[in-house]
């Protein structure tokens, strides 16, 4: 009973993040719970089951499947194919890393890179967020208030359940004023299969998506390493960095034939891990199952497509500035502005990653010989030119110890 008491809390924790993604971008929020789920047991087998992390919806993918959505008129199948890409690139670079080793892949990916990319990822993300909001202001800035003040004030295990308490509150005052249509959960079956689709391919959307895994490589990283400093374990030599990242891109790219977005490690849960202080990788394996079963409760998923955009809108305001803060909080704790070429990185990654969004929506369009014009998004470009502009003005050879940890460049302050 206590592991079962323990395994929900895991699954509460998760939760509201894991669904905010699918309504956000138009899946079906009970595939995404069922590959969350499912994309929870492949990782733990990958990693040997050493590892406690529940993978969930990744947010650094919202803004180019939302690209990808308007660029083939609401399709999300060929969203699902980008997906499935850029899971297909995790496990490629988890070969790299076994065969080259984590520092040499390190160094392609800098703070003043891996942080601009965070910092425009959530930017981006925000003008989504406040039009949703604007569908009824009031409501969204109620539930905004709600999350603000359990952030701020909150203790404990209620701090990590503010995005749901949030969400409740919200959603509980607008079925007060009549704003909930209810047929969804009146139509939907007690038990049901998730609807599930099949993926379709296309380059532009490939191109559109898969850059993005630059971007949530090194949160990768970071999850495995604070996972790893709570539990008292160092996951990135053991199971090993290769095999973490092999289980997040098997998980991809099974979310992404499912018709689910794409699977990330969650911090939600590590949370929990540091509270309760109960590392057992049980407990998220049984949170998965947990996970699978609910996806398959129709009346719970109609229930969550019944939520009113506002309330999401408002809870999106917070999630994306945090993500946003998280990007520039990156930046400053790896004191990497003291160098001016990592100046010059950052703001050519700001510029083309806002610039092409906000001036143009669109992107960069370029033409390719015997294939249809294909859309490169801000966010693909800025990652492709941060890391090759970063290579030519910090080009020289880094200086590692005898443990073979990067320590300094004659170039940067990393």
């Amino acid at each position: 009973m206590k592991k079962t008491i323990m395994s929900i809390q895991h699954l509460l924790a998760m939760f509201g993040a894991t669904v905010l993604v699918p309504i956000l971008t138009g899946f079906n929020p009970s595939v995404a719970i069922f590959c969350a789920g499912l994309g929870t047991l492949i990782f733990h087998f990958c990693t040997e089951g050493k590892v406690p992390v529940f993978l969930g919806s990744s947010f650094a993918f919202i803004p180019v499947i939302l690209m990808t959505k308007e660029a083939f008129n609401g399709d999300l199948a060929y969203a699902q194919g980008g997906i499935m890409v850029a899971g297909l690139l995790y496990v490629i670079m988890s070969f790299i890393v076994k065969a080259v080793g984590v520092d040499k892949i390190k160094i392609y990916f800098p703070a003043q890179v891996t942080g601009a990319m965070i910092g425009v990822i959530g930017l981006n993300l925000l003008p989504v967020a406040f039009n949703m909001a604007s569908s009824n202001m009031l409501i969204a800035m109620i539930t905004l208030a709600i999350s603000l003040y359990i952030n701020k004030f909150g203790k404990g295990f209620i701090k990590q359940l503010g995005i749901l308490i949030a969400v409740f509150s919200g959603y509980t005052i607008c079925l007060v004023m009549g704003l909930v249509d209810v047929s969804t959960i009146t139509q939907a079956s007690l038990l049901e299969i998730p609807k599930f689709t099949l993926p379709k391919f296309s380059l532009e959307a490939i191109v559109i998506i898969a850059p993005v895994v630059i971007a949530v490589f090194m949160e990768h990283i970071g999850d495995m390493t604070t996972n790893g400093a709570v539990v008292g374990k160092n996951f990135i030599e053991n199971p090993g960095l290769n095999k973490t990242l092999l289980g997040d891109g098997l998980a991809t790219i099974v979310a992404g034939f499912l018709g689910g977005p794409a699977n990330t490690t969650y911090g939600e849960n590590t949370a929990v891990l540091a509270i309760t202080k109960n590392y057992d990788p049980s407990l998220l394996r049984r949170t998965a199952v947990f996970a699978i079963g609910l996806a398959c409760i129709g009346k719970f998923g109609g229930f969550l497509q019944s939520i009113p955009v506002a309330v999401m809108g408002g809870i999106s305001i917070l999630l994306f500035s945090m993500i946003t803060l998280v990007g520039f909080k990156t930046v400053k704790d790896s004191e990497c502005i003291q160098n001016k070429n990592n100046i010059i990185i950052i703001a050519t990654i700001m510029i083309i990653g806002l610039g092409t969004t906000y001036l143009n929506n669109k992107g960069i369009v370029i033409g390719i010989p015997v294939t249809q014009s294909v859309t490169i998004t801000g966010l693909s470009l800025a990652a492709i030119v941060g890391i090759i502009l970063n290579r030519i003005l910090n080009n020289q050879d880094f200086k590692v110890d005898n443990d073979k940890k990067v320590i300094s460049a004659q170039t940067t302050t990393v």
